[in-house]
């Protein structure tokens, strides 16, 4: 559960960078693979399967059903559901299932028995190729009765890494820190002492996963690297999967591992938390119990004001009644249900590890008094109890894994000190923030409880990836089952207009319509309300667009009744959804759910209309609209931007499945005339493009390093102008015979420079210097302007500097207050403009700056306070105008909150925004007037785009 967008203190603060490395390429689960095609008839007459829905992009089907054929009665589940495939090769299209496919999970539920392979392509995991196999097994006989899932026939990548596992953690933590640095260079990444690295460089560390193949076309080889660690800037957790280019070592993927904040190390972090709740005293309990269970029955008052009952336990060693619920798992594991008393630790200290010195809620007596109620433990110690029972009770399942796994919670986690208005599911516990003056700790609502440990049920089913379309539907589930649980135990009707409401009684002051996260009945849909947002932003709109995908659930549970709507939304994640599952394939496992488990006509009836009515249909996709002019369609790219100059627009591409190395190309920013290719294709990541309407620079970026290379437009050879091996290039700038490029070497240091025609080094502007670093520059007129820190007696002195390439003269920009960080520059022929961070107590607003060459006459065209101030991330600059990216922050994800592009006069005289276009805005490059070119995500993909004009206000 997410509260998302939370007030936060100064060091939690940082301007939004969106664009996470992959999230171009992924923005929904369709970049990997595409949505499903509608069912189609395949026989049923003659025996053969009653419905075939088609996979796309692959022979496999992605669900068969309507079937009742003979499989191996003798032997494991697993050899059975492989030997069908095989048997059934004609239909299936997998030439080796005994070979290819791992068995990973098999679910037992009576008579059925349902098998998860995982795809190996030769021997090599494929992300997201999981098949699944449903069977009955009675009387000594087994059948199929049906299957679902992604096997992707069409892999040919070869499975030889060209880069080390080594190189490949360096370059996944590298491509982290660039995403967490945003466009900033802030006072905290002075090295404090002479040839010392940076904060950053220690905040974060990578472990190598192992090779995986990424399904795109003939699939991407990539090692499969988590970082996890601290953000240097913010402190907070950070926990990333990223997937980096075996052979180029680009990072072609990376999305965020924390579900609704967190997911860890599964199995470590297990481990510690059963050592943790079984110390010495519950040891010797189990020992001592027998087959009776030693847990007592206690009680305490939830912030509600109601007693309920407590599961305890009786601990000898402390003396005290401790929240560890002995009683519920006694039958089957003997794990336990423990509530940790986490009051004062950070938030970094919880998320993907266990942190020390936490001891369960203790109490003199059974009945529980005012501080476990306050810290909100009783809430959460009781809702886990329920959470399980539902479960168990309903759908037959022992604890989140189904195999009774230890279900512990941690209450009272606060973030730099300050309250932490978040509650989140890290692969092993669950964490509540401790609330505020206006928000109760997290856990004293029965469907956010619900919703974090059902995250624990997706994980150990599905596995929904939480990224994109496939994130949303794993946040859509733990809602629909969050709200699912409260809604019953409150005896809310479904009619009631609250029981769609999530969060809703978290707020000390605030009505429940106003406090609450999300609705179940805000009646989103694709066409209206889906937003396309790279990974950057709520993990690509994981919570922005779910309530499009668990307004259709909750619908059917309206109209066909909780028991068989919950039955069918269950069977549907444990026995036919797979890892990317998107909207499409979502319905068409609910669907074939409802049929397996005899739904009426009427019923499936509602089932068809609920998804209908939500927009979630075969190719929704292609209906949503734009204000924008298009250049250039599904770039497939990641981590990359554009550049526009002289008419011309320059920006990376690959090919239309994203499995290539990207290549540049630029065309004429009028749509007029067909793109050139300027880089080769020779398997390099060719990224970062700029021009000026003559020539084309970028970086080639391959295991062995980076290089700086340009090609005039008009034709000719391609020069290299500089190559490192060991550092990160970004941030190319070209005009005429000048490259500028902005570098970070492996210790996290930052340094401009520039290149002439005949230069064989760079000239650095900081001159390299360790104790100095400089970034985010810009060209224009021969002029270089660029961020600065620097040392100043003591401390360091932070701001935007001019260097005159013709003449040398370096001059420091005037400030009009002491600034905390420095945005992206921009210049044009009348003056030099930045964004500026200098309050220390705001939510993050940042000034839109301008000054003249010498450094004088300083103004703000956007102040960094009052009712228009905006939160910028970058800056572009034409003559007669300057576009802010900029997003609004807010309680709650919604379209105004994204990256949104707003542009100036460049005298500050007129704001207006440049597009209404629904979804993400980035990457935004100024092509002469006010003309702008950007990357855009609102149909879903990543779409090259330019207006000539603002839009104006947006309405």
């Amino acid at each position: 559960m997410r509260k998302t967008k939370a007030r936060s203190s100064r060091a939690g603060r940082r301007t939004v960078k969106s664009g996470i490395p992959g999230a171009a390429a992924l923005i929904g689960a369709a970049a990997l693979i595409v949505a499903g095609a509608p069912a189609q008839a395949a026989g049923g007459a003659d025996g053969g399967p009653a419905e075939v829905i088609p996979g796309k992009g692959t022979a496999t089907p992605a669900l068969v059903g309507g079937i009742r054929e003979a499989a191996a009665s003798s032997g494991s589940a697993a050899d059975a559901a492989r030997g069908h495939l095989a048997g059934k090769r004609d239909r299936y299209r997998i030439a080796e299932p005994a070979r290819d496919l791992k068995p990973v999970q098999t679910l037992n539920a009576g008579a059925a028995e349902t098998v998860r392979l995982q795809q190996k392509h030769h021997g090599v995991d494929v992300l997201g190729g999981q098949y699944v196999v449903r069977m009955e097994k009675k009387n000594g006989k087994r059948v199929v009765t049906g299957t679902s899932g992604k096997y992707f026939t069409g892999l040919k990548a070869g499975t030889q890494a060209e880069v080390s596992e080594k190189l490949a953690a360096e370059r996944a933590v590298a491509a982290t820190l660039h995403d967490l640095a945003g466009n900033r260079l802030a006072r905290s990444d002075a090295a404090r002492a002479k040839g010392a690295a940076p904060q950053q460089a220690r905040s974060l560390s990578g472990t190598a996963r192992g090779l995986v193949v990424v399904p795109r076309g003939p699939g991407v080889l990539t090692r499969h690297v988590t970082v996890r660690g601290t953000d240097p800037a913010t402190g907070r957790p950070v926990l990333r999967e990223v997937y980096i280019d075996a052979k180029a070592g680009y990072p072609v993927l990376q999305y965020s591992g924390l579900k609704s904040f967190g997911t860890g190390d599964a199995a470590a972090l297990r481990d510690r938390a059963r050592g943790a709740a079984a110390g010495p005293s519950e040891a010797a309990a189990r020992t001592a119990a027998g087959p009776l269970s030693p847990g007592v029955t206690g009680s305490g008052v939830k912030y509600d004001g109601t007693t309920v009952e407590l599961g305890l336990y009786k601990d000898t060693a402390r003396n005290e009644y401790v929240m560890t619920d002995y009683a519920r798992m006694w039958d089957s594991s003997k794990n336990l249900i423990s509530t940790w008393d986490a009051r004062g630790k950070d938030v970094g200290e919880t998320s993907g590890r266990w942190p020390d010195g936490i001891k369960e809620f203790g109490s003199s007596e059974p009945s529980f008094g005012k501080e476990a109620t306050e810290a909100g433990a009783v809430d959460a110690h009781w809702a886990a109890g329920k959470v399980y029972d539902y479960y168990k009770k309903v759908h037959g399942r022992d604890s989140l894994d189904g195999r009774g796994m230890a279900v512990n919670s941690l209450v009272g986690v606060t973030e730099f000190g300050a309250p932490l208005i978040n509650a989140f599911w890290d692969g092993t516990k669950m964490v509540y923030g401790g609330g505020d003056e206006e928000y109760k700790t997290l856990s004293a609502d029965l469907d956010v409880v619900g919703h974090e440990m059902t995250h624990g049920v997706v994980e150990n089913s599905a596995n929904l990836v939480y990224a994109g379309q496939s994130g949303a539907l794993n946040e859509a589930i733990a809602d629909y089952f969050g709200n699912a649980i409260d809604a019953d135990a409150a005896g809310k009707a479904m009619d009631d207009p609250a029981a769609g409401l999530l969060g809703e009684d978290l707020c000390r002051t605030k009505s429940p319509r106003e406090c609450a996260f999300r609705d179940l009945n805000d009646g989103h849909t694709t066409s209206k309300n889906f937003i396309g947002v790279g990974f950057g932003s709520d993990g690509g709109g994981v919570h922005l667009n779910s309530t499009i995908f668990s307004g259709a659930l909750w619908d059917i549970r309206e109209d066909v009744g909780r028991t068989l709507a919950d039955k069918i939304v269950y069977k549907a994640l444990t026995e036919y959804m797979t890892p990317l599952d998107g909207f499409t394939e979502g319905r068409d496992a609910v669907t074939a759910a409802a049929k397996a488990l005899g739904a009426s006509a009427k019923e499936l009836g509602v089932v068809q209309r609920s998804f209908n009515a939500h927009g979630i249909v075969a190719n929704w996709e292609q209906a949503l609209g734009v204000d924008t002019d298009l250049l250039s369609s599904r770039l497939n790219t990641a981590g990359t931007g554009a550049g526009a100059g002289g008419g011309w627009w320059a920006a990376s591409r690959s090919n239309d499945d994203g499995s290539e190395a990207y290549s540049v190309w630029a065309g004429r920013t009028d749509g007029s005339g067909s793109p050139k290719l300027m880089s080769p294709n020779d398997g390099r990541y060719h990224v970062h493009p700029a021009t000026d309407g003559k020539t084309v620079a970028w970086v080639a970026y391959s295991a062995a390093g980076s290089d700086v290379l340009t090609r005039p437009l008009a034709g000719g050879p391609i020069k290299k102008v500089y190559g490192t091996a060991t550092g990160e290039v970004s941030g190319v700038r070209v005009e005429g015979g000048t490259v500028v490029i902005d570098t970070a070497d492996p210790v996290g240091g930052r340094h401009v420079g520039y290149v002439r025609t005949g230069d064989k080094q760079p000239t650095w502007v900081d001159g390299g210097r360790a104790e100095v670093a400089t970034a985010l520059p810009s060209l224009s007129g021969g002029k270089v302007a660029y961020a600065k820190l620097y040392p100043e007696g003591d401390d360091y002195g932070i701001g935007t500097e001019v260097l005159d390439l013709k003449t040398g003269t370096r001059t420091l920009m005037g400030q009009l207050g002491k600034p905390e960080s420095i945005g992206q520059t921009g210049i044009n022929a009348t003056g030099v403009f930045w964004l500026a961070d200098e309050a220390t107590g705001d939510q993050g607003q940042v000034a839109v700056r301008r000054a003249a060459f010498d450094g004088t006459g300083v103004k703000d065209l956007s102040k960094e306070t009052g009712a228009d101030a905006l939160h910028a991330s970058d800056l572009t600059v034409s003559e007669s105008a300057v576009t802010v990216t900029a997003e609004v922050p807010d309680m709650t994800y919604r379209n105004e909150t994204l990256a949104k592009l707003w542009q100036f006069a460049a005298d500050g005289s007129s704001r207006a925004r440049v597009s209404c276009n629904r979804g993400e805005q980035t990457s935004a490059a100024a092509a002469g007037g006010k003309q702008v070119v950007w990357i855009d995500g609102t149909t879903g993909t990543t779409d090259l785009v330019t207006r000539t004009r603002p839009a104006g206000t947006c309405g």
